[in-house]
Order: structure tokens, then C-alpha cells, then sequence
């Protein structure tokens, strides 16, 4: 079975609730189902599962001893020892939402830390909600409903240790894992009290009181990952590890351009080669999120498949296949990007006017690449079809929709489908589709053994989902004060049915600073476009952040005014609360599309300018700079995040960089771990000074062209610069930050050249016009 623990399947198939989530140390009996049951508490308004628990006021099981361990609800088990395991429902992708979950349900469980597992919970949407990760929403999302699952589990020692004592429970305090009676003296380990616990009445969740701010002993403060010493020590916990016996290996060939069919292939050939098993096509559903048409081959080992892939020799029928090229698309959105199209485009206010008595206009053009994830760990899925039920390992970030996925695709049942969530070796947003997933599913079924389809790096290249780029042309509006009142953009994109954008080619409705101007006209034209395309790290904001902030550099500097008074002088001004028009992307995301982020939108001037004031006073805006070195910034609003980045560089006669410290200042409230928040801004700092400098994918005919690293330079460790990061944490509820601090990076970077050379920067990478780092 798999090496990954917690993910092993009982032989015995006992029907009880947490038999089925697999918790290990629950006795294994087969009438076990016929003592349990399920009791079921819904968060007020939100209607999450909190209390699916085992009945332990039945007879004792096994040898007739209290069982090892007590589970007080799905997210809570407490032992004897008193040691804790708590259960992370959201995917781990380097986010540290694994960690970060599991401080949030023991800071309101009052557990001590030391003494606590998390371990990551079976996919089981109907008992946990929302099981996916992607748009920074795991910590706002999961907030309430993590609270209360810990909070729910004290209250409930609580009224234990309350009726051992014959006291009231008011009269009782949790902390440490323990539960004491202060008039008394008495105490009691959550581990003596954790079967009477089990027995309580699950309380109304409308009578649990939740920790004030001020009362945190955990949250905010330092905590290193759980998973951090497997993780360097190369225990096994990612999909890529999952080892079981008798289990065979795949790959899966594709055409290079998407819609391509199979004609034939050299079939017979493979299948002699070393370690080949079977070698045949399959036609797919002809989705591109689902299984596209290609050739199987089936292997003793990941190595013998990829040889065998090698030797393979496919004849494939393109006459509906993808012709896309990017230099066709450049080519067309210059015609294009001069022309305003009348047909959707939104205005409000009286834009006319405002740009017929301005003092002065700016005009500018911007562009930016294709690019691809390229997250470390390559596409993969163990897949088991045995006893009429589909099992799975993968490192979804949306194992939940996957399950889903493979149900329909297979006409299971969704309960024969058994998806397991295994750490995954990045994401970005890849892993939000989940072609890998169905695919291994649609092989499995065609195999008497457990089946890992395994891709490899080319995998990767050829067959993402990319950021697509973009081109907008803009104009902006002076008054005689300096004030920007008016700003026209023009938005040249993709389609992929002439009627929408592809995912991240539209425009994210609330984004910065279009949707705040007092007159504003915004068009887009889509070109046909057929390459998968889907949602890159701080969806369209990445781009959107690089034009716009870019642009308002230009405007403070025609306006003869300082940027940073220039970006407080903007954000602090009302904001009108506006709807996105129908039919806006957001409002009918494609298959794939990350979860519903939160619903706001810049609505907190002061917040913007508090962020914006403290990054000039962190980055030293203002001061005399050694000899050589400029300063540039920028703020960006989203997925919940005021975020503004400050970069000090120099430049020199070869249009080499030296980046000399960044400077970031973050407000997504208050911060649940401060070491991860800290490896979350670095991280994306990092990946966005990467992408803004170096990284694109070209195609032709259809045909990725950048097939592994050596094409696509990734930053190196040399050129790392040094992340200085600052968190405002006003009380407000948190939000994610695995988003918010990608896009203020780019313009950032961009104002700061301008400022060191006086050359302004409009296409995206920067190497394309000569800059290095």
C-alpha cells in the first residue's frame, strides 16, 4: 500500500465514519458500525460540518480497554498520552496552510503546541466543505469554520471535566491541554478527559464563544512548518512518493499542438522495448481540463516509460488541432490596440470632458508575455481501480472538484471514488486543473494493478495551462492641480469562443486603479486563441499591477509630483462601491478557475494609505541613496490583500541589475503564523522578480516552444535579493497571502529603473530590452 501515511485504505471496509476518513488508531472492528454514529453540529450561517464523531458511551471495543485515542470531531482527536492530532482539510502546496490550519484550531482549542500533530484530512467534501486551495482563500474561508471546530472540542472537555467535578463549566478554564477548576485546585489532561469528552452533547455553535484577539497565545507568532523535517530529510509525502506493491508505471502522450488526434503509432515496436507492459492510445473526452487524445504506455518503471516514450513514434491528425503563434498575436494587437471598439465597452462618468479640460494627457502602450507554472513537482497520480471503487493519490489543489471530476468522467457513483491529498511540490495555479487527475483515472481503468502516471518536465512544458499575455494601450487625464481624473484603457486579449476571455485575459473587476477613477472608459478586443490558458500565480492582478502601476508612475511624474503623494492622494479619495457589468469574467469562470475569492474590493482608503505610508517610511523614501541607486514603488490591491513593494537598484553601463534590498508592506489583518507570512511574501517576491525579468513562453503552430529550463531561467540563487518584509495587522478578518504580493513587484522594479536610467520599461520580461540580473 502507499508509504504515505494516513492515506492507507482498511481491507476490511468497516462503514463507520472515521473508519472511511481512515483514521488509523480507531480500533478495527467490523460491528464497529453498528456502535457509531454521526453527530452533526453546522456552523451558524455557514453551513459546515464540525461534529462527525465516534460514539464512545458505547460498550468498550477490542480487549475491552478505552480506546487509544478519542475523536471529538472531524478535525480533533485527543489520546490518552495527551498528545493531539489535528486534521488540515485544505491542500498543502508550500503555502503553509497545513501548518497555519492546524495553529487556528489549536490556539481555539487551547492545546499546547508542543504536543500537537496535524495531519492532512481525507477529501471529503461533504464533511469538511470546500477541500481546494487556490486565490489566497484557505485562511479566510476556513477562519470561522476552524475556529469553532477548536473551540467546539474545549467546550466540550470543558463540560467533561465540569461533570467529573460536579462544578459548573463557567467555572472551569482551559490552557496547556488541560482543563482546571481554580476554586478547587483540581485539575485534568485533555487526554484523562478526552473519553467522557467524546460523550457530551455537541453544543450549539451559537453558545461557543470564540478567543478575542488579545487572548492569542499561539496566532501571530513564530511556528515552524510540521511537514519541514520530512520535508528535508526526504521522507515520503508528496504524490511523486507514493510507492505500492504490484504498482506499474505510465506516461502519457499528447500532441504538442491541443485538438491533435492519434492517426497511428509505432505501438507494436514499444512494446518490446525493456519494462513495457502495454502501449495503446486512448481517444479522451476531448477536454482540455479533462483527457485529451494520446498514447499510453504502461511500464515496470518511471524510467523504462520514459525510454519507451522516446521510442515512440506517433502520426497525428491536426486539422482541428491549435495553429496558435505568439508572433501572430503581437503582430495583430498592434493593428488592433489603436482602434477604441464601441461593443462592450464600459464608461462612467463623463470621460470626454475630462480629457477635453485637462491640463495634460499621457499615452502609453504596455505588454507582457506568456508564461508558464513550472511548479518543482511534475504532474502526477496514482490510480487504483479495485473492489468497483476508484482510489487516488494526487497533489491537486483542488482534489474535492477532482473527485467530482473523475466521477463524471468514469459514471461512478461519487462515493466509489476515494481521492487522497498528498503534499504537492508547488502549485501556482496549475494544480487547479486537474487533467493529470482524470487521466491517471481513465489509464487505471484499463489496468488490473495500481497505476502512477508520471510526467515528465517536458510534461510540464508542453501541456500547462498559461498566463496568456496581453497588450493595453492608456490614457490619463491632469487637471491644473495634478490630479489624475480621467483614464481611457484599451485591452488587447484571448478567446477561446469569441465571446469571453480565456482564464486571466480579462479584466479582475475591482482591480487597482481603473475601477476607482471618476471617469473611466474600458474597452477589450479577444483574439482567437486555442492554447490551454489558465490561472497564473495573483490572477490578472500579476499583469493588470505592471500596466497600471507602471502607468500611474507616468502620470505623478507628468504631474510634476511626488509618487508616493501622488498614491496616497489617489487611494485616500472616496471610493464609489461598484458591480462588475454582466457577463465580466469573474462572474462565469471557466472549468478550472480558482474558488469565489472574498467579496471585497478596495473599500478601505485608509488601509491603502496606511500601507503606502509605512512602505516610504521602511524603504527610506525621501533619503539621499548611495551613489548609483534609485528607488522605486508600488501598492496593489488584491484577493483581499493592500500590498506596496519599494526596490532599491542600481544599473550598470550594461544594463545589469543589482538589486539591493526590497522592501514590502503588507495588510491582510492579523497574521496566524508569522514565519510562514514571512516565507509567503519572500516566496512571492522571489517568483515575481523571476517572471518580470526573464520568464516567457512563445508558440508556434500550436507548439510550445520552451521545453525545459535551460529555455526558461528561472532566477538562480546568486541573484536572490534581499526581502525585508513588514505586516499591518489591523483587527479585521485575515485574508490569504500567497497572491498579494506578486503584483506590485514588476512596477515596482520598473519605476525603479526609470528612475536609475530614465528608460521606461513597457514590455514584460525585461529582458526584452536588455536587462539583466
Amino acid at each position: 500500500m502507499s508509504k504515505i501515511e494516513n492515506h492507507t485504505m482498511q481491507d476490511d471496509q468497516i462503514r463507520s465514519v472515521f473508519e472511511q476518513m481512515e483514521i488509523a488508531s480507531v480500533p478495527k472492528r467490523t460491528d464497529l458500525g453498528r456502535r457509531s454514529f454521526l453527530k452533526l453540529a453546522l456552523a451558524a450561517g455557514g453551513g459546515f460540518a464540525l461534529a462527525f464523531r465516534l460514539d464512545a458511551s458505547a460498550e468498550p471495543l477490542g480487549d475491552g480497554k478505552a480506546p487509544e485515542a478519542q475523536t471529538l470531531n472531524a478535525f480533533v482527536k485527543i489520546a490518552r498520552d495527551n498528545t493531539i492530532t489535528l486534521y488540515s482539510k485544505g491542500p498543502e502546496i508550500g503555502q503553509g496552510i497545513k501548518t497555519a490550519f492546524g495553529l487556528i484550531i489549536a490556539e481555539e482549542l487551547d492545546a499546547d503546541w508542543a504536543t500537537v500533530t496535524v495531519e492532512q484530512a481525507p477529501v471529503k467534501p461533504k464533511f469538511y466543505g470546500s477541500q481546494g486551495a487556490g486565490g489566497s482563500t484557505s485562511i479566510p474561508r476556513g477562519w470561522d469554520q476552524l475556529r469553532q471546530a477548536g473551540a467546539t472540542a474545549r467546550a466540550m472537555l470543558v463540560a467533561a471535566a465540569a461533570d467529573k467535578w460536579n462544578v459548573s463549566p463557567d467555572s472551569c478554564s482551559a490552557a496547556n491541554s488541560t482543563v482546571q477548576h481554580t476554586a478547587s485546585g483540581r485539575k485534568a489532561s485533555y487526554g484523562e478527559l478526552a473519553v467522557a469528552a467524546a460523550k457530551q452533547k455537541v453544543p450549539d455553535s451559537k453558545t461557543i464563544r470564540l478567543k478575542d484577539r488579545e487572548e492569542y497565545r499561539l496566532l501571530g507568532k513564530r511556528f515552524t512548518g510540521v511537514d519541514n523535517r520530512k520535508v528535508v530529510t526526504g521522507s515520503p509525502l508528496f504524490g511523486i512518493d507514493v510507492q505500492m506493491p504490484g504498482m506499474i508505471y505510465a506516461n502519457y502522450v499528447k500532441c504538442p499542438a491541443v485538438g491533435g488526434k492519434v492517426k497511428s503509432a509505432n505501438y507494436d515496436a514499444v512494446k518490446k522495448l525493456p519494462g513495457v507492459i502495454d502501449v495503446f492510445s486512448l481517444e479522451g473526452t476531448g477536454v482540455k481540463e479533462e483527457v485529451m487524445p494520446g498514447v499510453v504506455i504502461l511500464a515496470k518503471s518511471t524510467w523504462e516509460a520514459f525510454k519507451a516514450k522516446a521510442a515512440l513514434n506517433v502520426e497525428w491528425d491536426e486539422n482541428a488541432a491549435s495553429k496558435d503563434s505568439t508572433k501572430g498575436s503581437d503582430e495583430k494587437a498592434k493593428e488592433c490596440l489603436p482602434l477604441l471598439p464601441t461593443e462592450g465597452a464600459e464608461a462612467r462618468g463623463d470621460v470626454a470632458a475630462a480629457f477635453g479640460s485637462a491640463v495634460k494627457t499621457v499615452e502609453a502602450t504596455y505588454d507582457y508575455a506568456m508564461v508558464s507554472h513550472q511548479q518543482l513537482e511534475p504532474g502526477n497520480t496514482t490510480a487504483w481501480w479495485h473492489d468497483g471503487v476508484m482510489e487516488m493519490w494526487t497533489p491537486s489543489q483542488m482534489a474535492d472538484r477532482g473527485l467530482t471530476m473523475v466521477a463524471s468522467l468514469l459514471k461512478l457513483p461519487e462515493e466509489k471514488v476515494v481521492v487522497h491529498q498528498t503534499r504537492a511540490g508547488g502549485g501556482f495555479g496549475r494544480r487547479l486543473m486537474n487533467d493529470y487527475l482524470c487521466e491517471a483515472a481513465m489509464i487505471a481503468m484499463k489496468s488490473n494493478a495500481p497505476v502512477k502516471l508520471q510526467w515528465k518536465r517536458e510534461d510540464d512544458f508542453a501541456h500547462d495551462f498559461y498566463r496568456v499575455g496581453g497588450y493595453h494601450a492608456l490614457k490619463g487625464a491632469l487637471d491644473a492641480s495634478g490630479k489624475m481624473t480621467a483614464v481611457q484603457m484599451h485591452t488587447v486579449g484571448f478567446s477561446a469562443d469569441g465571446k469571453r476571455p480565456v482564464n486571466g485575459s480579462g479584466r479582475s473587476w475591482g482591480s487597482f486603479p481603473i475601477d476607482i477613477a471618476p471617469n473611466v472608459h474600458y474597452s477589450q478586443t479577444l483574439l482567437p486563441w486555442q492554447t490551454p490558458s489558465g490561472w497564473w500565480r495573483a490572477p490578472t492582478e500579476n499583469v493588470q499591477a505592471f500596466v497600471q502601476g507602471s502607468f500611474l508612475h507616468e502620470m505623478s511624474l507628468a504631474a510634476g509630483r511626488d509618487h508616493l503623494e501622488f498614491l496616497m492622494d489617489w487611494l485616500g479619495r472616496p471610493i464609489v462601491p461598484r458591480q462588475a457589468p454582466a457577463g465580466a469574467q469573474l462572474a462565469r469562470p471557466e472549468p478550472g478557475s480558482p474558488p469565489a475569492r472574498p467579496a471585497t474590493t478596495i473599500t478601505s482608503a485608509e488601509r491603502a494609505v496606511a500601507v503606502v505610508r509605512a512602505l516610504g517610511e521602511n524603504a527610506g523614501w525621501g533619503r539621499k541613496l548611495p551613489l548609483g541607486h534609485a528607488l522605486g514603488i508600488a501598492y496593489s490591491y488584491a484577493f483581499g490583500g493592500h500590498v506596496a513593494e519599494a526596490v532599491e537598484l542600481s544599473v550598470d553601463a550594461r544594463k545589469h541589475i543589482t538589486i539591493h534590498k526590497i522592501t514590502v508592506v503588507t495588510d491582510v489583518g492579523p497574521i496566524v503564523n508569522m514565519s510562514g507570512a514571512e516565507n509567503q511574501v519572500q516566496g512571492a517576491v522571489i517568483d515575481a522578480l523571476s517572471t518580470a525579468m526573464s520568464l516567457e513562453v512563445g508558440v508556434e503552430n500550436g507548439r510550445i516552444q520552451q521545453t525545459n529550463f535551460h529555455e526558461y531561467p528561472i532566477l538562480r540563487m546568486q541573484a536572490v535579493p534581499v526581502v525585508e518584509a513588514h505586516f499591518l495587522q489591523p483587527d479585521v478578518r485575515p485574508s490569504g497571502l500567497g497572491e498579494p504580493c506578486v503584483p506590485p513587484l514588476a512596477p515596482a522594479l520598473g519605476n525603479a529603473i526609470f528612475a536609475a536610467t530614465g528608460e521606461r520599461i513597457r514590455t514584460m520580461p525585461f529582458k526584452r530590452a536588455g536587462y539583466t540580473i
